[in-house]
């Protein structure tokens, strides 16, 4: 393996130690799924040329669906799109009458995301950007200068093509008065302004009256609405210059978990607008992941399956046998990492601890068999299946060796001491908690 910066090793070591998925450094350990990124990897060049995409990301927890989804979030970074992603979570829905589809909106707007902000937090670089960008174009068009007279003008105007091509879509003429109230600002050199415009794109005003004071705009975006801002949001972002928007929603499950029959349902109804939307063609340079269970899609009961549209639109097609899956239907289930592809991940992890404490100590291959023996002997063969604890455990054992030099990996592994990780379990006992839904 490559040196790795200090950076990229520490976030992986300290991200799988803790049980939860790196932002950074992925594709240094991502094994398998080949067949999954083509297939989500063809959707983004969909997704560039004007098309939209829906996918369900399905696999039972600890088969790698957080792992998967911040893979395609960072590969489409590096590919010039805007990403966004969120957890949904009980105050975090699709469908509300309390603020919480407008939860998820503000958290994927929080977590807005470009290759060189790629942390979070970009609305006001895109605009930035964007506008900058225009104004080295007028420059070079006019031979004029920032202050020459008739300069912001002409800027002005290639903003407003830019915008008026939104005022066709559904509360787009709101929308670009706002990008327009953002680019006064920065011409008048007004804060208060630009921060009123960027507050606004965020879904942070609380009604309409303190929009239209500060703004000039009647609406908000709000529960019912917060879609519609997503598609504008998608559609402005690819008209400046990105190849489109990916938005990611993971832990499904919560919708699966509301107990409120009606409430559960509003959701899953705004779930199917989303998905119509898409696969229909009436949104552009979008593409939308969910990341669920088996659970929330196949429950007869309270799942996707329990409503009849979405059984019918989610049905296997009968020629799709064991063993095989179509790559280009809407669910994507992931199957089980094969033996082989746990014994490459588990070398790959070896292999960056040993650079990031630069150590000649590294474990041999003939020691990975014994600690995977050891964890079939305790835990059962099957549980080799979802290495979240597999993974906890090897950093443990790594970091147990690197601290004590004069241990050997034979005394640690056959100690009556070593304890391994419970299995479907977090610190607070959980199964179903934050990271419940975390592997690789």
């Amino acid at each position: 393996m490559q040196k790795l910066p200090k950076r990229i090793s520490t976030a992986l070591l300290n991200a799988l130690a803790a049980g939860v998925v790196p932002r950074v450094g992925l594709e240094h350990i991502a094994v398998g799924r080949e067949k999954e990124m083509s297939a989500l990897s063809q959707d983004l060049e969909n997704i560039a040329e004007g098309g939209a995409g829906f996918r369900f990301i399905v696999g039972r927890f600890g088969a790698g669906k957080s792992f998967l989804l911040q893979l395609i979030r960072n590969q489409a970074m590096e590919q010039g799109f805007v990403v966004a992603d969120a957890d949904l979570s009980p105050e975090r829905r699709l469908a509300g009458s309390k603020n919480q589809a407008l939860a998820t909106y503000r958290e994927l707007m929080g977590n807005l995301a470009t290759r060189t902000s790629p942390n979070g937090g970009a609305i006001a670089l895109i605009l930035e950007k964007w506008i900058s960008s225009i104004l080295s174009q007028v420059a070079q068009d006019t031979g004029k200068r920032p202050n020459d007279e008739g300069f912001d003008d002409q800027v002005e105007l290639k903003i407003r093509d830019v915008v008026d091509n939104l005022e066709g879509l559904v509360h787009g003429f709101d929308f670009a008065n706002v990008i327009i109230a953002y680019w006064r600002g920065y011409r008048e050199d007004d804060n208060d302004k630009k921060d009123a415009a960027l507050r606004w794109l965020r879904g942070e005003f609380a009604n309409k009256t303190e929009a239209k004071s500060a703004l000039g705009v009647r609406v908000i975006i709000d529960d019912d609405t917060w879609y519609d801002y997503i598609k504008l949001f998608a559609k402005f972002v690819a008209d400046i210059g990105y190849k489109g928007l990916l938005i990611l929603l993971d832990e499904a499950i919560h919708l699966y978990k509301i107990t409120h029959a009606m409430s559960r349902q509003s959701n899953y109804d705004k779930l199917l607008a989303m998905f119509n939307d898409t696969m229909q063609g009436k949104a552009e340079h979008l593409g939308i992941l969910i990341g669920g269970t088996p659970q929330f899609l196949e429950d007869s009961r309270r799942g996707l399956h329990a409503d009849e549209a979405w059984r019918t639109r989610l049905a296997k097609s009968r020629f799709v046998n064991q063993g095989f899956q179509d790559t280009s239907a809407p669910v994507i289930q992931l199957e089980p990492l094969t033996q082989e592809e746990l014994s490459k991940l588990l070398q790959r992890l070896v292999d960056v601890h040993a650079i990031h404490y630069n150590s000649k100590k590294a474990l041999a291959a003939r020691e990975l068999e014994t600690f995977k023996q050891e964890i079939v002997n305790r835990l059962g063969a099957e549980k080799l299946s979802t290495p979240r604890e597999v993974v906890r455990d090897l950093i443990s054992v790594l970091n147990i060796l690197q601290q004590n030099p004069q241990l050997t990996f034979k005394e640690l592994i056959q100690s009556s001491n070593f304890q391994l990780t419970p299995v479907g379990k977090n610190p607070d006992g959980d199964e179903n908690g934050e990271f419940a839904e975390f592997t690789l």
